[in-house]
């Protein structure tokens, strides 16, 4: 038997084990669901989802990559279980903005850096107790901070 596929499908079921395993943090498998709801949330308003979480070799982290028609769109998803410290959107800092936009540029670097309009949105999902999410998605919720340029 081939051992790259063995170690590859060893690779596979590890990541499948840690990823829906009982025994991660309950504010992770919160952060997972909410991923998973903001996807089928998009794909409802039309966008295409052509990546999920995406990391780029320089640090940079995209929830999801998207395709909203002719632009590309870099999306960070915030969950919580409710707002008694303001909206998901507000942990969505300065730091957390260049770490989106390093992904980004990771991924248009992948793509040799093409002449293409982008976006980054933020998707707020708000999982209370009894009650159905609540989504807000914010379009173009931040430009490409300082000091990236494209």
């Amino acid at each position: 038997m081939n051992t790259g596929l063995v170690r590859s499908i060893a690779d596979l079921s590890n990541r499948w084990r840690s990823r829906f395993s009982p025994s991660r943090p309950q504010h992770l498998r919160l952060g997972v669901r909410g991923e998973k709801l903001a996807a089928r949330f998009l794909r409802r308003n039309g966008y295409k989802i052509l990546y999920r979480n995406f990391r780029g070799r320089s640090g940079g982290e995209i929830d999801l990559v998207c395709r909203d028609q002719d632009t590309l769109v870099f999306v960070e998803v915030k969950t919580r279980t409710r707002e008694d410290f303001g909206r998901p959107f507000d942990a969505v800092n300065r730091d957390k903005q260049k770490r989106i936009a390093r992904g980004g540029l990771a991924w248009l670097r992948l793509l040799d850096d093409p002449d293409i309009l982008f976006r980054f949105d933020v998707v707020e999902v708000v999982i209370a107790e009894n009650a159905e999410p609540r989504f807000e998605l914010l379009r173009n919720a931040f430009a490409l901070p300082e000091p990236y340029i494209y």
